[in-house]
């Protein structure tokens, strides 16, 4: 069958390619459009599957809240540049992706990945085919919901560090503010006693031996790293820190002030865990909200 203008034409509306590739896939196909179309889909696929094993450390989080304030979710979505973040597909697919979160609330990244879209495909294979469009590896990457009788609060620093909140008692500013801190100063869990065992010990082990090498009695070194443990558990606890927007108390008494409770949150951040470039975010986050 003779591959005409008007044949590659339909094709390259209907599959957004290039000239080229369109009449490569109608050769192969005889001038079935509707087989190239397959083709195409194929090849494109079999494309993807090779770039997902790249490294995609940019990206950005997006947080979703339900209508009755009673479910919040937090997704990272990563890809490989700047670039592709900006792009109307990608921004489109992360919008899909937070409604569909939203709107179903699955328990886990496997459950949100398996969920069907508007298209029909599922989110895992409309990852790949966005991959095969754009040219870059894209990874759904992490997923969190909170469910809660209690207050929600969320707060997004761009698009690259996220944190929802849940507190009992206290209002959604309070929740907002609680989320914004955390946002600047990263604390690992909300109290000291939710610190592993594991953590303290290592950090012990630290300080001993410093302590050890100042040549001061057993008694004075055991002092020395007792203190320098609490020390350690106020500044990666959200209850020990000082408070980002009045460092003259801390958080616990800030949420005691307003007769609320932490029950938890997640702090998420773009690329946290992958081997990338460093960037302080949090540094930028700190300076920002001192300054509101």
């Amino acid at each position: 069958m003779a591959i005409t203008a008007a044949l590659v034409k339909e094709l390259r509306e209907r599959t957004q390619a290039g000239m080229m590739e369109c009449k490569k896939a109608l050769v192969e196909t005889n001038g079935d459009i509707d087989a190239a179309v397959e083709y195409m889909r194929k090849a494109g696929l079999a494309k993807a599957d090779k770039k997902s094993g790249r490294t995609a450390a940019e990206g950005q989080i997006v947080i979703e809240t339900s209508a009755d304030q009673k479910t919040v979710v937090i997704i990272e979505i990563n890809c490989e540049t700047d670039f592709v973040i900006k792009s109307d597909d990608f921004q489109q697919f992360a919008s899909q992706i937070a409604a569909l979160a939203i709107a179903n609330q699955p328990d886990n990244i496997n459950a949100l990945l398996g969920m069907t879209m508007d298209s029909g495909s599922t989110v895992a294979e409309a990852t790949k085919s966005l991959i095969a469009k754009v040219g870059e590896n894209i990874n759904v990457r992490r997923y969190a919901k909170i469910t809660s009788n209690g207050v929600l609060g969320s707060y997004l620093h761009g698009t690259r560090i996220g944190v929802i909140t849940e507190l009992e008692g206290g209002d959604i500013g309070l929740a907002k503010d609680i989320a914004m801190h955390i946002a600047a100063t990263k604390p690992v869990c909300v109290s000291s006693d939710e610190v592993s065992d594991d953590i303290i010990n290592k950090e012990k082990e630290i300080y001993t031996a410093q302590a050890a090498e100042s040549g001061k009695p057993a008694d004075i070194v055991e002092k020395m790293v007792t203190g320098r443990i609490a020390k350690f558990l106020k500044e990666i606890t959200l209850m020990g820190q000082s408070y980002v927007k009045d460092p003259d108390i801390t958080v616990e008494k800030l949420i005691k002030k307003n007769k609320a409770k932490v029950l938890g949150f997640y702090r998420f951040e773009v690329g946290e865990g992958i081997e990338k470039k460093e960037e302080n975010f949090a540094e930028e986050v700190m300076a920002q909200v001192k300054g509101s």
